[in-house]
């Protein structure tokens, strides 16, 4: 019988909020430029939603040993393929990492030509294919390592993402995305809406599981493309986006569960997030950059390090929310379409 699987998910150091990553990278994603003509910082934030991990993830040609096999074959694989770690893999099931530090450590102590399961990392941190990159990111900041581990929701191994992965398609998305503000700028005067389509009023709702991170952003994703169908601008578009998906993770990874509901007219756009408890006893402390009520098993998966509240309030035109414990709290985002 096959041993059960023992890599475990590890807390990592202090929790960063999405403006502190973002600001750390150089970009700046509050102030009066968020919603006026720089849109930028949304272009990024969007992409950060939009993108999973298995859209960056290194999948083909993985290199790997079996537990059986010598710290000696692992070093070999190591310099013939200029990597820093391989991880110890039977069928698709990953049991430990063999890192560049403990093939050093290997030849220091003489026991190179042991098996790697004697020696193997079993204590893993892993990232799932379905998470949004903005959770790799954070991943990537509050642990010290250059690689995870990629596992598919039957928690089978599919992949490995680094940071030189992650940087290379963001760089090439971000490509796109300049490319279509620049034709945008040059385009935007000449383009105009024909009468009337724009629906008169649709809506559509959507139910969000707690905890359920597997499916955690697709409700953003659906209301995205409800935009894009009724011809609304790109900078708009990104808002409502932005907004919606920060609601929608608030309700998954804070909440009890609830409903994101989409209302769209000729006026204006608006996105309800509405969840069954527990509430929140501090409103205007929820609002701000950082704050969290996440539990402790969130956490430790890289989530939850804010509730996202205030950044929904900074792109929205106008934000209302009103809480009561223990019956939940409901969120309103409106964007103004003219």
């Amino acid at each position: 019988m096959a041993e059960p699987y023992k890599a475990k998910i590890l807390t990592g150091g202090e929790n960063r909020n999405d403006d502190q990553i973002m600001a750390e990278h150089g970009l700046r994603v509050s102030g009066p430029g968020l919603t006026g003509s720089d849109d930028s910082p949304l272009v990024i934030m969007e992409l950060l939603q939009r993108l999973r991990v298995r859209d960056v993830m290194r999948d083909r040609n993985i290199i790997s040993v079996e537990r059986a096999d010598s710290l000696k074959k692992a070093q070999t694989l190591m310099k013939q393929n200029k990597i820093s770690g391989v991880p110890i893999l039977e069928g698709k099931r990953l049991f430990g990492i063999i890192s560049v530090n403990d093939i050093i450590k290997a030849l220091e102590g003489g026991w190179i030509e042991e098996c790697v399961s004697r020696h193997m990392a079993t204590n893993l941190v892993v990232l799932e294919e379905d998470m949004p990159l903005a959770f790799a990111i954070k991943f990537f900041q509050n642990y010290t390592f250059g690689r995870f581990p990629v596992l598919n929701k039957d928690r089978d191994f599919v992949g490995i993402v680094s940071q030189r992965d992650l940087t290379r398609v963001l760089m090439k998305e971000l490509t796109k995305e300049i490319a279509k503000l620049e034709g945008k700028v040059c385009n935007e005067g000449s383009i105009a809406k024909s009468e009337g389509a724009l629906p008169y009023y649709s809506m559509r709702q959507f139910v969000v599981v707690r905890n359920d991170l597997q499916n955690a952003g697709k409700a953003a994703n659906e209301i995205k493309k409800m935009l894009k169908d009724a011809q609304i601008e790109n900078k708009i578009i990104r808002r409502v986006a932005v907004a919606a998906y920060e609601l929608e993770i608030n309700v998954c990874i804070h909440s009890l569960g609830g409903t994101i509901t989409f209302i769209l007219d000729r006026e204006k756009a608006t996105v309800i997030a509405k969840d069954k408890g527990p509430g929140i006893k501090d409103v205007e402390w929820a609002c701000q950059d950082g704050t969290s009520t996440a539990n402790d098993w969130i956490r430790s998966m890289g989530f939850g390090a804010g509730m996202g509240l205030a950044n929904s309030k900074r792109v929205a035109d106008t934000f209302n929310i009103q809480s009561k414990i223990p019956s939940g709290t409901t969120v309103i985002c409106e964007f103004k379409l003219a």
